[in-house]
């Protein structure tokens, strides 16, 4: 009997730092290489991306997204007000990353739905937040 393969995970990275996309990516391919990784380095990118998901498929969606809340040209928040107004992508898991935020700036994020986190200072800490980011898109793809 054949099983029906589960499509791979996709997982979107909004960071605007290099080290930091180098590091994510090396965590979260260390854990399994069944991936679909894709990064936007700015909000304008991420934006670009939003916008373009009309054109795709149903199903082509990512399962989990990670962003970084302060980016050139348009800032997380802004970013993720467009993810929750997409509706393709409102369902998303949205894991927001920052070294600091202003008790606003984390209500808003609360508010839109997002889950807030610090950056990883770490090998072990980037780690951390690749298993979690896994084990997200693992239990939304299988319907957990």
């Amino acid at each position: 009997m054949v099983f029906p393969r589960m499509p791979r995970a996709k997982i979107i990275v909004v960071e605007d730092n290099k080290s930091e996309v180098f590091l994510i990516r090396r965590a979260l391919l260390m854990q399994t290489e069944d991936l679909d990784l894709e990064v936007a380095e700015d909000g304008e990118r991420a934006l670009q991306f939003v916008q373009g998901q009309r054109e795709h498929l149903p199903g082509s969606e990512p399962c989990v997204i990670l962003l970084d809340l302060h980016l050139p040209k348009h800032d997380g928040i802004e970013v993720l007000r467009a993810i929750r107004k997409e509706p393709l992508l409102s369902h998303i898991y949205v894991v927001v990353t920052t070294n600091g935020a202003s008790p606003e700036e984390e209500e808003q994020l609360r508010s839109l739905g997002a889950d807030f986190r610090l950056k990883p200072r770490d090998l072990l800490q980037f780690s951390e937040l690749a298993a979690d980011l896994i084990a997200i898109g693992e239990g939304l793809r299988s319907g957990v």
